[in-house]
């Protein structure tokens, strides 16, 4: 998964003209597929993330390819602003304070374990991308939060936090895990 620096900024400018429009009300900009990269246009999928002062402001994404990739960060760059359940709405003074990050996602491969230590021997700090699955629940990390929780047992327990289950469930019970790597850029 490559994306030439044009084609970065490309995408930013679209995930930043997508927020704007969302926070002031207006509706999304008409993307020419026609017009943008062939890189640009085939299915992806992405995370936008947003931050101020370094701070997380909002994320939102998707694990499955199912649109454009430009479409997706469009979609998913509005969603950011308005739609994340932990955060208020972006409102318009914020917005030049927000730095917008896109995370570019490989597919999800499938990380056969035999046991917890197994599994933490298997994951790759700062690379791996994680999905844990427990029946319905489901819930990820991108590889850039290795940078806040560098310790891959720590890891776990946040992911499973995060999934709405018990932190050391991991520990307890056989989890679907999953795999991924992104291609991360910022404004």
């Amino acid at each position: 998964m490559k994306l030439k620096q044009e084609e970065q900024t490309l995408l930013l400018q679209i995930a930043r003209q997508a927020l704007e429009n969302a926070v002031l009300g207006k509706p999304l900009p008409e993307l020419d597929l026609a017009q943008l990269p062939s890189s640009l246009v085939e299915l992806g999928a992405s995370f936008v993330t947003l931050t101020i002062d370094g701070r997380l402001r909002g994320c939102i994404g998707t694990l499955e390819a199912y649109q454009p990739l430009a479409r997706d960060v469009q979609v998913h760059a509005a969603a950011a602003g308005l739609q994340d359940y932990r955060f208020n709405e972006v409102q318009p003074a914020e917005l030049p304070l927000i730095k917008i990050e896109i995370s570019v996602l490989t597919p999800p491969s499938p990380l056969d374990y035999d046991h917890p230590q197994d599994l933490v021997a298997k994951l790759k700090p700062s690379i791996d991308g994680v999905i844990l699955q427990d029946g319905l629940k489901k819930a990820t990390f991108l590889p850039q939060v290795w940078e806040k929780l560098p310790n891959p047992e720590e890891f776990l327990y946040h992911l499973c936090q995060k999934m709405g289950v018990d932190g050391d469930i991991w520990r307890k019970k056989r989890l679907e895990v999953f795999v991924y790597q992104v291609l991360e850029f910022q404004e």
